[in-house]
């Protein structure tokens, strides 16, 4: 019933895109930092187990080697 109030409400139309679209950039950026993350976080884990794996190879030649 107010006419201004219907005002306000046109007004504030122009910035609600623009702050979706940030809001929209935010979250895509955040998004590709949790992937990025979460890939580095994979790669590291599959070099540790590598490293430990050979670890364990050399500690059972080791162990091997002096029961003999």
């Amino acid at each position: 019933m107010e006419p201004s109030g219907g005002g306000r409400k046109e007004r504030l139309k122009p910035r609600e895109p623009a702050a979706r679209l940030e809001k929209a950039k935010q979250k895509s950026a955040q998004t590709e930092l949790k992937q990025r993350q979460r890939a580095e976080i994979y790669a590291l884990n599959r070099v540790m187990t590598e490293l430990e794996q050979q670890q364990f190879d050399s500690f059972c030649k080791q162990m091997q080697g002096s029961g003999e």
